[in-house]
């Protein structure tokens, strides 16, 4: 029997790749909180810039967790999902960086500096600890 799951090195080669993610949080008294948003893979971690005065950022902070989904639009499907804690850092972010790699380097450039980062922005860093993968590119014949 072919199994679909993704190795290592599929797994990280797939979160490099460029993919919107969704971001989902545990929301008390409701369910889960789940947002697109844009994010690196660098070393082993996924990084996701925000206002830290955001919805998003109070959550993170107070559950101290995250799952981040990732996944292709087209067939055959693919999708790593990944569970872990998170630090939500007040750092200024590289806001070019981010922007560029969704935009491209034009569209990018004007993005960064028609929404700059502010004094209330962060850097949440997941750090990946439960993994979920598949490719169903795999059990195709």
């Amino acid at each position: 029997m072919t199994t679909g799951a993704m190795t290592k090195e599929e797994r990280d080669a797939f979160l490099t790749d460029l993919h919107v993610a969704i971001l989902a949080v545990d929301e008390t008294g409701r369910g889960p909180l789940a947002m697109p948003v844009w994010y690196l893979y660098r070393d082993g971690l996924i990084e996701i810039g925000m206002d830290g005065d955001s919805l998003k950022a109070r959550l993170l902070r107070a559950a101290g967790r995250a799952t981040v989904t990732v996944q292709t639009e087209t067939a055959p499907y693919q999708y790593v999902s990944v569970e872990g804690p998170v630090e939500v850092q007040p750092a200024h972010r590289d806001d070019l960086e981010m922007a560029s790699r969704y935009l491209g380097p034009e569209l990018g450039k004007w993005y960064a500096d028609t929404n700059p980062s502010t004094e209330s922005s962060v850097l949440v860093v997941l750090t990946p600890e439960h993994w979920r993968t598949f490719d169903f590119g795999k059990t195709l014949g």
